[in-house]
């Protein structure tokens, strides 16, 4: 993984240019910062305001406080005012700053007075700051004016300087959000004037101010405090200016405290220290917490209760993974990323080892970051707090039994092979045993395999036996390899199970990301994926819902099946989908209904909303948790959507490829007909008297004909609507058919050549009209494709439980490449530069008519029993199943 903080100097961060390119589009938001009410923020953004609306800027006053300050309504007075919206609130009628209406004018700078301010119940946002970022989230620039006691970290000194703590307050990541600052600064001594001349509260209110809050010290304290967070925003600014650039730091403008906290007893210490040096520097300071891999299995816990203290002291948290393990470069990287000026680490005990080859954190840190002050804080003693009792650990015997069977093993052995075996040998199987035992179970069990094989080994092994001593200098060195294997083996395991354990959580992890994957993967259809992700977010709370539609929501999945969905929570889960942002329960939109609602947002758009119910005492995870669930479900959701739309837009081109066809079809064989049958009654109508009664039959005749080819067209048409809609209800009943390929020779053309050869006795299960009309479509297209004086031939059999009717023709034959489509609507085969009359249904409404029959239809071309000096010649067969009461099978 990339870490943004991890590279080279000379480059810039990631991060930092991610963070840039997304401000692209946002408005930008200019803060006028006041130390206390009255020192002229709202008359020099209007002065200001005025001047560029003097330079032609579309600039228009969204809402003004002037509080009675004739200087304040002067500068407002030829100001474009945007018109209040009236609330009705317990009898009053309050009047707020209409949003919706400032973003259908959509200035090109709107003047937002009281940033503070608390909307009336009712309106969209409870807070008018959170008015400001919607206006700024849709591109419009907003100037704003905010004193600095408003800000909810100041509350608690606020109220310890003045003795008046604010109502009114807002998170300081609203401070965050300005691009810049304009502290308006008044001296204390010219503010007390101006409040004792009346200029800013009545005269009667105006005295008892100048003895409350306007006091000259806590006007001085209030000034330093916004000097020093208008200055802290300056250092922001700064910092992302070098991160994008990719300036190297730290950069000694501000100070900036950055405190190391691990488990250990020292952390609460130096979160104290680092505190006191903050408040001392008036600077700003980081808890860092650096993650190892062989941390135990409580370190969470124990993390998690520092981070707090260090966030309830007001420090800002990062917590980061070691680089490499090596501490000191990780220290190092978020120091360089925070500019920070001050490093503040414990003095935890270290192993003498470390000591001695000065290997300590803080010896390191002097020694590779020359451009940091260093503070170490010792770590407490007299007043040191009781260590928390926690749960002993369940004591497992069989480690120890196993080390003591498998020592007493390997002694035995020795013992019974001493006349074979060297005794040096015996000291490497009871080294193999400390391995293994480090290996398996760790330090503790391999040190008491190390300290029971060298006393087995000396016992038994080494002269003089059977007593505990050491002669020789070669079984001291060998008793002190024992050890020394044991304690490093035994480290190095647990390493390797701390880290094997991490990788373990971490391929846990995606395990269930994965898991969830594929659940969203396999449902086909959007109800079944619907179903699956309320099951996933149900698990997170005691109901869910999915709400989907364009422009109203509509209820689409739930459980529990009927959720309650009050009017607030409706209004939450619409605001969430026009806005695509959380809204409800937890977030800073409508926090006060009682579900919450995460967009499903895609490239595409915002697809509905996933909402949660959640439970009282519910995790502060299930939000950030519900955001991951709704990703992926947004993007499973679009998939089965685009899937959809796919076949849709398949099935919408092959309409629109029949219709086409179609329309072909009516222009060439309607006109045709038509043309004829009015050129005819034409002639018969203004020369009839000259005509003699020959032609006159003969021009009706025509006429009859060309009616019944536009009969046949349009009931072609109807057959086939008939069967794409599945009107069609064959019958399936004893049909002969002999009869029905006679009732069928009949409707054709006299002067037609149609030989039949079927048994009168062979029956066919199916639809005698529908037959007909089957047997009708193939004869009436082979004879449209026979040459003249040709002969067509109809002949049928039984094969086995099917009959079989064969219509065989001498004509031109099917080309190859058409035999796979002659049977599709429209299809007509091209000879040629030329097409053969017709609208090209025919063969198709024939196979749909056998297909609601349960029979169907092949052609083959050329036909085999065709002679070799004629045409190629076409056989049609069309098989039905038999009748249980036919004769038995004859050869074809």
């Amino acid at each position: 993984m990339h870490d943004p903080d991890n590279r080279p100097d000379n480059r810039p961060d990631p991060g930092a240019l991610l963070i840039a390119a997304q401000a692209e589009g946002r408005g930008r938001l200019k803060l006028f910062l006041g130390a206390a009410p009255g020192v002229g923020k709202t008359w020099e953004m209007l002065a200001q305001a005025k001047r560029r609306l003097a330079e032609g800027c579309d600039v228009l006053a969204g809402v003004i406080e002037s509080h009675g300050r004739a200087e304040t309504e002067a500068q407002a007075a030829s100001m474009p005012l945007l018109a209040s919206r009236t609330l009705s609130y317990r009898g009053q009628i309050l009047a707020e700053f209409d949003i919706d209406a400032a973003l259908a004018r959509k200035p090109a700078l709107l003047l937002v007075d009281e940033l503070a301010h608390t909307n009336a119940p009712g309106s969209r946002h409870a807070k008018r700051w959170e008015d400001v970022a919607e206006l700024l989230a849709n591109g419009i620039d907003v100037w704003a004016t905010l004193n600095i006691q408003h800000l909810e970290s100041l509350n608690d000194d606020i109220a310890r300087i003045t003795g008046i703590r604010p109502t009114e307050t807002l998170p300081d990541h609203v401070l965050d959000m300005a691009d810049s600052i304009e502290l308006v600064d008044v001296p204390p001594a010219d503010l007390r004037a101006r409040l004792a001349s009346g200029k800013i509260y009545r005269p009667e209110i105006a005295r008892r101010a100048l003895d409350g809050f306007f006091k000259e010290g806590n006007l001085s304290a209030l000034r330093e405090i916004a000097l020093r967070r208008a200055a802290s925003h300056v250092d922001t600014h700064m910092r992302g200016w070098m991160r994008r650039t990719g300036v190297a730091g730290p950069w000694p403008a501000s100070e900036t405290i950055l405190a190391l906290v691990g488990r250990d007893r020292t952390a609460d210490a130096v979160l104290r220290q680092a505190k006191k040096l903050a408040d001392a520097l008036h600077a700003p300071w980081v808890a860092l917490h650096i993650e190892q891999p062989d941390q135990s299995a409580d370190t969470p816990q124990k993390i998690q209760t520092i981070l707090k203290l260090a966030a309830s002291l007001g420090a800002e948290i990062d917590v980061r993974p070691a680089q490499d393990r090596d501490m000191v470069a990780s220290v190092l990287a978020a120091a360089h990323a925070h500019n920070a000026t001050h490093l503040v680490i414990g003095r935890a005990a270290a192993p003498a080892w470390r000591r001695a080859l000065r290997r300590t954190l803080s010896y390191q840190l002097l020694r590779r970051a020359p451009d940091f002050v260093l503070h170490v804080v010792p770590a407490p003693s007299a007043a040191r707090p009781a260590p928390p009792r926690t749960t002993a650990a369940k004591f497992e015997p069989w480690p120890w039994l196993a080390i003591a069977f498998a020592i007493a093993a390997v002694t035995l052995t020795g013992t019974l092979l001493r006349k074979f075996l060297p005794v040096e040998a015996a000291d490497m199987v009871y080294l193999a045993v400390v391995v293994a035992s480090a290996a398996r179970w760790g330090a503790g069990p391999a040190l008491f395999a190390a300290l029971l094989g060298v006393l087995a080994w000396d016992f038994f092994f080494i002269p003089p036996l059977y007593t505990v001593t050491i002669q020789h200098p070669r079984d001291v060195i060998t008793g002190i390899v024992f050890v020394s294997v044991a304690v490093l083996t035994g480290r190095l395991a647990g390493h390797v199970r701390a880290e094997a354990q991490l990788a373990g959580a971490r391929i846990e992890s995606l395990r269930r990301i994965s898991s969830f994957s594929r659940k969203l993967g396999e449902p086909l259809n959007e109800a079944d994926l619907l179903s699956v992700i309320v099951r996933e977010a149900a698990s997170l709370a005691d109901a869910a819902v999915v709400l989907c539609g364009d422009p109203d929501l509509t209820l689409r999945a739930a459980l529990p099946a009927a959720p309650v969905l009050d009017e607030s929570a409706m209004a939450a889960a619409r605001w969430a989908a026009s806005h695509g942002e959380p809204t409800g329960r937890g977030s800073t939109t409508l926090p006060y209904a009682s579900w919450r609602f995460t967009p499903l947002q895609t490239t595409r758009g915002t697809l509905g909303v996933l909402g949660v119910r959640p439970t009282d005492g519910a995790p502060a995870t299930v939000a950030q948790t519900l955001d991951t669930l709704a990703d992926q479900a947004a993007v499973a959701l679009e998939r089965v959507r685009l899937t959809a739309d796919a076949a849709r837009a398949s099935a919408l081109l092959d309409t629109q490829g029949l219709r086409t066809a179609l329309l072909a079809s009516l222009g060439h064989d309607l006109r045709t007909p038509l043309a004829a049958i009015q050129g005819a009654a034409g002639t018969l109508r203004s020369v009839w008297a000259q005509l003699d009664e020959a032609t006159r039959l003969d021009l009706l005749a025509s006429i009859e004909d060309d009616v019944r080819r536009m009969t046949r067209f349009l009931a072609n048409i109807t057959d086939l609507t008939r069967l794409e809609t599945g009107e069609v209800h064959a019958r399936r009943e004893h049909i002969y058919l002999a009869d029905v390929v006679e009732a069928a020779i009949s409707r054709l053309p006299a002067a037609l050549q149609v030989v039949a050869k079927v048994p009168p006795e062979l029956q066919a299960l199916g639809d005698f009209m529908l037959l007909e009309q089957v047997l009708f479509n193939v004869l009436d297209n082979a004879l449209k494709y026979a040459p003249a004086g040709s002969m067509v031939r109809v002949r049928a059999k039984a094969i086995g439980d099917r009959v079989r009717l064969d219509v065989i023709d001498e004509g031109i034959g099917i080309p190859p490449d058409d035999l796979a489509h002659v049977f599709d609507s429209f299809f007509r085969v091209t000879r040629g530069d030329r097409t053969l009359p017709g609208t090209g249904l025919g063969l198709a409404i024939a196979r749909g008519l056998l297909g609601a029959m349960g029979g169907d239809i092949a052609a083959i071309s050329p036909n085999p029993e065709a002679p070799s000096s004629g045409f190629p010649g076409t056989i049609v067969t069309i098989s039905l199943p038999a009748a249980t009461d036919n004769p038995g099978n004859l050869p074809l």
